[in-house]
């Protein structure tokens, strides 16, 4: 195999790496990273380093571990190059949250371009077939759906540091394990009505050096959490 796309782009942020081999006519890419804003330039850019004379593309998705929205431009993108240029092309291999995207989306979690690959044109479309209208009611629905589980997930991922921090502070402090400090921090929130992540940075600040003591509803729950700990 020769190589083909370079395993970094210049100018483009790090968050995806596409690496690419050409063997007897067949491309094979591997994007590494996430499929966020400015995924679908940086497949382009590796498209447009192709042999003119490639015979099919094929990319492995193994190597991707986050996809928001932008991932299905990124799709869209070389579904129109494989149509443009009259090349098969694949993108298989999917694994965690990317795959959720696109159960949630509707797409062929196997290969999502197998959904577009053989589209009749409109005028072809059997009389029973859903009205355009209702078919982009759905694709919003599914989309709105979608953008929602990656702003949660995002949160998730922004707040994990502070959580960790704070259930390291209850282990020294109350001498529990992290399994433990967790649903400390977890029953307290619940208790309060106050967000986790604010709950754990809560306890985190009052660790510190002249730091000030969580809210008195906070306080009042971590310590219910704590004495339930101890029963």
């Amino acid at each position: 195999m020769t190589p083909s796309a370079p395993p970094r782009l210049a100018g483009r942020p790090a968050t995806l790496v596409i690496d690419g081999q050409v063997d007897a006519g067949r491309a094979l890419l591997v994007p590494r990273g996430e499929l966020v804003h400015g995924c679908a330039d940086i497949l382009a850019e590796a498209l447009a380093a192709l042999p003119a004379d490639i015979d099919r593309v094929d990319l492995d998705m193994g190597d991707v571990v986050f996809m928001d929205t932008a991932g299905l431009r990124f799709l869209d993108l070389l579904g129109g190059y494989s149509h443009r240029q009259a090349v098969p092309a694949t993108a298989t291999n999917w694994h965690g949250q990317p795959l959720r995207i696109l159960e949630l989306t509707g797409l062929d979690t196997t290969d999502p371009l197998r959904d577009t690959a053989h589209r009749p044109e409109p005028e072809a479309r059997p009389a029973t077939a859903a009205a355009p209208s209702s078919v982009a009611a759905e694709r919003s629905e599914r989309l709105h759906v979608l953008q929602e589980e990656v702003e949660q997930l995002r949160h998730a991922i922004a707040s994990r540091p502070v959580i960790d921090q704070a259930r390291g502070v209850l282990m020294a402090l109350h001498a529990c394990t992290s399994e433990e400090a967790w649903h400390i921090l977890r029953e307290a929130s619940q208790l309060s009505n106050t967000k986790l992540r604010t709950v754990a940075a809560a306890v985190t600040a009052s660790a510190e050096s002249d730091g000030p003591p969580p809210p008195a509803e906070v306080r009042t729950a971590l310590r219910t959490a704590l004495g339930r700990l101890g029963s």
